[in-house]
């Protein structure tokens, strides 16, 4: 197996209410605001398609239709581009479902990322021994860390998981993994995680971001966990119980950067960030930005 058959299948999580965004999720998802003209989702969905999915199992609730939608092909839309000879438009259009084959899972309670994660097993194939999990609010900077990823299951088999080296007086608010190191400065071997620790008891200064590259056997961990915190189904627990079997766990440390979605500072910064390396839009931006802040 080489690293790029690694994993076809990528599962969203994206049922999330987005109340951090109301009042306009109450009709428009989080998943598809744009970072200047392009959904979040999209950049997760290519993101996985670089790294080797074929399939996205995108994680809905009752009512976020829109964010599978997106991803089918609008042929009136196309032929009235096509005949105006707004070329480059209908490229825009046609990109997210050239990205790869979509699918949906439901997930009628917020019942936590474990179950998310969980919701999604119908729609795994025999061959799947292995999926990716791209959370759709953490734009993870340069891409290519799923590639790496993938490569590390392959040499080393197991779950992957990434992590950031986050300055110590910031690691409480993050799941945090106690590792020791391998022959590859980058690449830690998982004995255990800790949910957001006090900073003096914090195992290490690395912390999960959002890209999983999760054996098969989490989902039956995922059944043998019990529901934590709000009732819910951690999958981070579901993790631990695999380390606490002997299940190989890794993290690739990730040295680029990451932009929040999830919130509107957060994704305000993504906005700034991807339009001043925008060709149309940067230069104004920079510009406009200078005269301002001065």
């Amino acid at each position: 197996m080489n690293a790029s058959s690694a994993f076809t299948t990528a599962i969203v999580p994206a049922a999330g209410l987005g109340t951090r965004f109301l009042p306009t999720t109450k009709s428009v998802p989080k998943e598809l605001l744009p970072v200047v003209d392009t959904p979040g989702i999209e950049y997760v969905a290519r993101e996985a398609a670089e790294a080797g999915a074929k399939r996205l199992v995108i994680v809905t609730s009752p009512g976020k239709e829109a964010v599978v939608d997106y991803f089918r092909p609008r042929p009136e839309l196309e032929s009235t581009l096509e005949e105006r000879g707004k070329t480059d438009l209908l490229d825009k259009v046609r990109r997210a479902p050239a990205l790869l084959e979509v699918e949906t899972a439901l997930q009628e309670q917020a019942l936590g990322l474990g179950h998310a994660v969980g919701c999604a097993e119908p729609n795994l194939r025999g061959d799947d021994d292995a999926v990716a999990v791209l959370l759709p609010d953490d734009l993870v900077l340069p891409t290519g860390v799923l590639a790496r990823m993938a490569d590390v299951r392959t040499r080393k088999g197991g779950t992957v998981l990434c992590a950031f080296d986050i300055p110590k007086d910031q690691i409480s608010a993050y799941g945090v993994f106690d590792v020791e190191p391998t022959a590859d400065t980058d690449v830690l071997k998982v004995n255990g995680m800790v949910e957001k620790p006090p900073a003096d008891q914090a195992p290490s200064t690395f912390a999960a971001a959002g890209r999983y590259l999760l054996d098969r056997a989490v989902f039956d961990a995922l059944k043998r966990i019990t529901p934590g915190a709000g009732g819910e189904l951690q999958l981070t627990d579901a993790i631990a119980l695999l380390i606490a079997e002997g299940h190989p766990v890794h993290v690739v440390v990730h040295r680029g950067g990451r932009h929040d979605l999830g919130n509107p500072g957060g994704f305000l910064r993504a906005a700034v960030d991807f339009a001043l390396d925008h060709p149309e839009y940067g230069d104004d931006l920079r510009a406009w930005l200078t005269q301002r802040l001065a």
